[in-house]
């Protein structure tokens, strides 16, 4: 099957989306489906007003028309609802091209973060923006009841996934900081609430990782953190293993992907009980979500790493990737018996 996957967020974007696309296209492929990745990277872009480090494709719609013209796919999933995403929902529309989409991002929320305007009208464009799919992918329960609660419909259930082999424990740590070290890895942003973490008075040390628009504000402001900046690969997995707490802050996040990755690495967590870590955590014995963020901190502490590591194995990309295959649909009756083949298949190694 020819998947065509429309994205505004990929690598070399660091985010728990492009990452997510980037695991995902990996295991269709390894299934044996070609998927075409249509990003940023094809497009003129200017930097994102409110985080330079994101590049926002400008007036894609025509050079999109001819990728899809060329490429021909069997089916089309609009990944993000950024200016290629909104681009591609107006082609398709027009065209009566039948697509599926994903909720990745708690876009209201983030823009509200940024721009002074009510989350609600960022529901209406939501609403607006995933009317004509035919299945909206999102990650957990949690969110499903947020987006239904904003009368948005079609909704299907897309877990997450965790590479269990690359993030592992027992590593040697990249950094030595006084212990315990409480981690935080993500980007640092207005969105990740990044200082209800960094405000804290912990013992031991606050560890960094991640880019974004507000690191060297951060780094004025609270000196008594390391900040390491983005890490990939190996030298990730070594800073993970520094920790021995993983702190996710974020009110805003639909999943929250660092979280399978701290586990697998042998980390608790510590969070807010708001969507991803309740959907994620919930009332495993591999975290602990309070309202109160240091007294969460606290009690992550005594939590045990093989636990932790334990959890993180129930998830994995393959099944991911088959929830994904299953859901697709179509994109023009010539390919119906395509996508349909696939989607079963995918279905029966769920």
């Amino acid at each position: 099957m020819h998947i065509l996957l429309i994205t505004d967020a990929w690598s070399p974007q660091i985010n728990g989306v492009a990452r997510t696309l980037g695991q995902v296209r990996s295991e269709c492929q390894r299934k044996g489906h070609d998927v075409t990745v249509v990003s940023p990277a094809q497009f003129k872009t200017i930097p994102c007003p409110t985080y330079r480090q994101i590049p926002l494709a400008l007036f894609p719609g025509r050079k999109l028309r001819r990728i899809i013209d060329r490429e021909q796919p069997d089916a089309i999933h609009i990944a993000t609802e950024g200016p290629i995403g909104i681009a591609a929902r107006s082609i398709a529309v027009s065209r009566g091209l039948r697509f599926t989409t994903s909720y990745t991002t708690k876009f209201p929320e983030y823009v509200s973060a940024r721009v002074p305007v009510p989350v609600s009208w960022g529901y209406r464009v939501m609403r607006w923006f995933h009317r004509p799919s035919s299945a909206l992918m999102v990650a957990t329960q949690t969110i499903r009841r947020e987006l239904e609660a904003h009368d948005i419909g079609n909704i299907v259930d897309w877990s997450r996934g965790v590479d269990t082999e690359l993030f592992r424990a027992g590593l040697e740590p990249a950094i030595t900081l006084p212990k315990p070290v409480h981690v935080y890895v993500g980007r640092v942003a207005v969105e990740k609430n990044i200082e209800a973490f960094l405000k804290l008075d912990l013992p031991g040390s606050k560890l960094v990782v991640g880019g974004g628009p507000q690191l060297e504000g951060m780094k004025k402001k609270y000196p008594d953190a390391t900040f390491v900046g983005p890490k990939h690969g190996e030298d990730l997995v070594r800073h993970y293993a520094a920790g021995d707490v993983f702190v996710f802050p974020s009110r805003t996040d639909t999943f929250g992907l660092v979280m399978l990755e701290a586990m697998a690495c042998g980390l608790p967590v510590a969070a807010f009980p708001v969507p991803g870590p309740l959907d994620v955590i919930g009332d495993q014995p591999v975290g602990v979500l309070d309202e109160d963020l240091g007294a969460a901190i606290e009690k992550a502490r005594t939590i045990a790493p093989g636990l932790c590591r334990d959890y993180a194995l129930n998830f994995s990309w393959a099944a991911c990737a088959n929830q994904f295959l299953s859901y697709l649909v179509p994109a023009t009756d010539r390919s119906a018996d395509i996508v349909a083949e696939a989607a079963a298949a995918a279905a029966a190694a769920e």
